[in-house]
């Protein structure tokens, strides 16, 4: 059988490409060299328990807001979601507490309270957050050119434009606070980055009442009801041009598929890998690709909680030991900033059984067990993941006082396993490291040399829930076209 799109790889890009294509009646295949689909929103079960990998909120899912549309398409807003509070996330930096409140007028203005000299700054600042807000992916006019994908902002630096708007350098790390979400590199990060990856959660944040396989069933399923297939531990080794085009997929085990269409929602520098011989791409490109640097991974620590000992808060906190948001995991030789994120409970007790504690872990502290699989690492790295949670729970602490004696389980991963499960070059977080010194050449368009050849997934323009589900759109237009794509996902 031929196929009218094969997809490489199941991750949120993935498997949105293939629910939007399948959708509209095309023959899709989906290629997962893993044992499960879902990438990075994988869950995984310890002692009859399921635990998140990659996800933990979401922002603009309210009516009218950036993700409404495309997730009212996919269906996904028909899963458990609960909004988190009014005040979503709070931020401490060196004892000091302040909160992001939801609406971006709101935000600005208890913002304003702790710094009242900054608010004529801080309503800018708001105000440049909600047009990102309000800014659609594929909105009339709007081509598919690399150019004109890319924001002014694209070519300024984040921190830059924070330390000129703002006087105040404990502002600059409260606003940062919580964008543990990505990566926070003064030499690099674009404020177009940093403004999309905040945007959508000052709309409206939430959670899933239950794990983020979830949403991986549910876009399996409708895949699954088009005709599509899924086909788990298939690994991709070889994608084969002829005449200029992508022909074939070839497998691991030797089995071979045909396909008129290929989306890769994989590392840009694997997929040119997997095309050997090729008339389309040259050495220029591979080696544009193949020097593309990635973003830092991170250090989750899962706590499976005592029943009844500690109390569901509906807000994510992100805590750093002193001011330098920006560098503390450059600089520190223990943990410095965490975010606390908290399990909705699912069985209506009010209190929580997970928390999750997430913080940057660079590639150089794990890259000694590089040619080491899990499971056999050895007595040295297990101490060093004891070591991580061990200071990611002292540094909870000073939000949640006693948590440490609340524990009964707990569960570490590392840029490793990420590596390991996802095939995520160095473990990366966030997938290719976006610069605003050289946009263009680090904020990748779907198309590639290769016309039938597409890449999606957050290695492109943005990363996260909302960035993934942007880019899927971006991916699909080429092959629906732009006009038919933007009439299914955003009609009324």
């Amino acid at each position: 059988m031929k196929y009218d799109v094969i997809v490489v790889g199941s991750g949120l890009g993935g498997l949105e490409c293939a629910s939007i294509l399948s959708r509209s009646g095309l023959s899709v295949l989906v290629l997962e060299k893993g044992a499960q689909a879902g990438g990075c929103m994988q869950s995984y079960c310890r002692r009859g328990m399921w635990y998140d990998t990659g996800f933990h909120y979401v922002g603009g899912l309210g009516e009218g807001q950036s993700l409404y549309a495309p997730f009212r398409y996919l269906g996904l807003l028909d899963l458990p979601w609960k909004r988190l509070d009014f005040c979503f996330d709070r931020i401490s930096v060196g004892g000091r507490n302040f909160v992001f409140a939801e609406g971006f007028d709101e935000f600005a203005r208890m913002l304003a309270e702790d710094f009242p000299a900054e608010r004529s700054a801080l309503c800018e600042y708001a105000s440049l957050l909600r047009r990102a807000g309000e800014e659609r992916f594929l909105s009339p006019g709007m081509s598919a050119g690399e150019a004109d994908l890319l924001s002014p902002m694209s070519g300024v630096g984040a921190y830059s434009y924070l330390s000129e708007k703002f006087r105040n350098p404990l502002l600059v790390d409260v606003l940062s606070g919580a964008s543990l979400k990505m990566e926070l590199r003064k030499e690099s990060l674009p404020l177009f980055t940093f403004v999309h990856g905040n945007s959508s959660f000052i709309e409206s944040s939430w959670r899933l009442k239950g794990d983020s396989s979830l949403i991986v069933r549910s876009l399996a399923d409708t895949i699954r009801s088009y005709g599509g297939e899924i086909i788990c531990r298939s690994e991709v080794v070889e994608l084969v041009e002829k005449g200029g085009k992508l022909v074939q997929a070839v497998c691991s085990d030797g089995r071979v598929y045909e396909g008129n269409v290929f989306v890769s929602d994989v590392h840009p520098a694997i997929t040119c890998g997997w095309v050997k011989r090729s008339e389309r791409i040259k050495k220029v490109f591979r080696s544009r690709i193949g020097r593309l640097e990635n973003t830092f991974g991170m250090c989750t620590v899962s706590l499976c909680i005592k029943p009844h000992a500690l109390r569901y808060f509906n807000w994510n906190h992100y805590v750093y030991s002193r001011p330098g948001v920006w560098t503390f995991y450059q600089e520190a030789e223990v943990v410095g900033g965490v975010l606390v994120s908290c399990r909705v409970p699912e069985d209506g007790s009010g209190y929580a059984r997970q928390v999750d504690l997430l913080t940057p872990m660079n590639w150089g502290q794990c890259e000694r067990w590089t040619d080491t699989v899990v499971g056999h690492r050895g007595e040295e790295y297990l101490r060093l993941k004891e070591r991580m949670a061990d200071e990611c729970i002292a540094l909870a602490d000073e939000v949640i006082p006693g948590l440490r004696d609340m524990v009964e389980g707990c569960y570490v991963s590392t840029p490793l396993t990420y590596r390991d499960y996802t095939s995520v070059p160095e473990g990366s977080a966030y997938g290719v490291r976006k610069d605003f010194n050289a946009p263009l050449m680090t904020m990748l368009s779907p198309r590639t040399p290769v016309p039938n050849l597409l890449l999606t997934g957050q290695n492109l323009m943005l990363h996260g829930l909302h960035g993934v589900t942007m880019t899927a759109l971006l991916t699909c237009a080429e092959i629906i076209g732009r006009e038919e794509l933007r009439k299914l996902v955003f009609k009324s």
